[in-house]
């Protein structure tokens, strides 16, 4: 197995599972206290969602931080939270995964195809967005890269533009394939909470 590190954190980890509504729900509680909640599609084991929270100083959990699927939207049905929605015609920035990509997608981006470059900034790990009529501009990083401390090629990168989305691509290497498939059948040990073994079919 090429990278121990991450791998190693994930099994050593605390873990529950749940099958429900065709997805496997894994949390994941770490000694340190940190809790990740996966959900993946059981029949293309296809990452759906990727959710983190961690103690604050006071021991008080955090709210959760969507970092793969649809970000979760600030006060949940709270009464008054519709008085502070972001505008609908803000850029909408989030993270879903296919099999062999990381992927974005950047909605409500209304400038034409050609004002866009999407680079790698190898030195400071990330990825970075620009318009050419400087309207947008946007740097993040891949958190699984990190974690698995790989380096960010230039080659692995592509993006498209349709329908006012972005909709960036990133080939994961084959020592993220290699450990995905890894931790598959890792979660497939774990039995589920409503009492099926991880591995079973769903009609």
């Amino acid at each position: 197995m090429a990278v121990p590190g991450w791998l190693e954190r994930l099994r050593a980890a605390e873990k529950t599972a749940l099958l429900q509504d065709g997805k496997r729900k894994v949390h994941y509680l770490f000694p340190d206290g940190k809790e990740m909640a996966e959900e993946y599609d059981v029949k293309t084991s296809e990452l759906l969602v990727r959710k983190w929270r961690v103690k604050n100083a006071l021991g008080a959990m955090s709210p959760w931080q969507t970092e793969v699927g649809e970000p979760t939207t600030p006060g949940g049905g709270v009464l008054g939270s519709e008085l502070i929605k972001e505008s609908s015609s803000n850029p909408i920035f989030m993270r879903k995964d296919t099999k062999t990509s990381f992927q974005w997608r950047i909605r409500n981006l209304p400038y034409p195809k050609d004002v866009y470059s999407v680079s790698v900034d190898a030195s400071e790990r990330c990825l970075i967005v620009r318009t050419t009529n400087k309207k947008y501009y946007k740097k993040f990083s891949i958190p699984d890269m990190d974690r698995y401390q790989l380096p960010l090629s230039s080659s692995a990168l592509n993006f498209a533009y349709a329908n006012c989305t972005l909709i960036i691509t990133y080939q994961k290497p084959k020592e993220i394939l290699d450990a995905e498939e890894e931790l598959q059948r890792e979660l497939k040990k774990v039995k589920t909470a409503n009492g099926q073994s991880g591995d079973c079919k769903t009609q």
